[in-house]
């Protein structure tokens, strides 16, 4: 299904499908893309219910950032809240960046003006991010008395833990070249070729098997996060035999010796 500007089904999202990529905009521009309890739900049914032909989604930002962590207003109502109110709306964060993280298509985040907060854990959960050079990053919220607790999964597995306590304790603000040493992006350009290294990344999924993408993600979560070496050892051998046998497969291995581009290659 495809949606473009108002024709969007949201409120705080603006979705378009153009060519197989779905781009989804953060789109509170007046609160710098600030979410709220509506925007993490919205952003949970779009990862959630994604169209089959989707090849890969990237999600950014509206007007002059990409998101600016939680809204003010939200937090201040936060602050008045039972402890299971808190919890229940804490498990809403927890939701939306795991329907990121266990998206079957690939994911990017492209990254403008500030990620601040809560924002690292969206474009953490993604696959691939990149940013602008003056791109501002900042895990800021030990500096309130809080701490980045549900975007910890994601941030921690893309700085790894001592990078993840040098941002969080200190709360300190970074750039873009800092964000990629950091390896919380893959990559930081200046602003005016950034939508050229978009185009390039995209280029590049193209050329690659839709459902193997799928597949690729799924044996890199499992060996990454539950298997041990012996289990691997069994798991990767029936993934690869069932894929070698599969459809795509086939027209993958015989374009290869045909020499000739495969059938998902437009």
């Amino acid at each position: 299904m495809e949606y473009s500007g108002c024709d969007s089904p949201y409120q705080t999202l603006e979705t378009l499908s153009h060519q197989g990529v779905l781009t989804v905009w953060l789109n509170r521009p007046d609160v710098h893309n600030a979410f709220d309890e509506t925007m993490l739900r919205e952003l949970t049914d779009c990862f959630e219910t994604l169209d089959s032909q989707i090849l890969c989604v990237v999600l950014r930002g509206k007007g002059k950032s990409f998101c600016a962590g939680v809204d003010l207003n939200w937090m201040k109502s936060a602050s008045l809240n039972s402890y299971e109110q808190n919890y229940t709306e804490s498990l809403l964060l927890s939701k939306c960046f795991l329907s990121i993280y266990n998206c079957p298509k690939p994911t990017l985040a492209v990254v403008h003006g500030v990620a601040l907060g809560g924002a690292n854990g969206l474009l953490s959960a993604c696959d691939l991010a990149y940013c602008t050079d003056d791109a501002t990053f900042s895990l800021s919220e030990v500096k309130i008395g809080i701490v980045p607790a549900c975007i910890s999964p994601y941030v921690i597995k893309r700085v790894g833990e001592y990078g993840a306590k040098e941002l969080m304790l200190t709360g300190k603000r970074i750039r873009g070249k800092e964000a990629e040493h950091f390896r919380l992006v893959n990559k930081s350009v200046p602003a005016e070729i950034l939508e050229d290294t978009l185009g390039e990344v995209i280029a590049l999924l193209r050329t690659s098997g839709p459902k193997a993408m799928s597949q690729c993600k799924t044996l890199i979560h499992e060996v990454a996060n539950h298997l041990s070496l012996m289990e691997a050892y069994d798991y990767t051998a029936r993934m690869i035999a069932d894929l070698r046998a599969s459809e795509e497969g086939q027209e993958g291995m015989n374009a290869f010796l045909e020499k000739r581009k495969p059938n998902w290659v437009k």
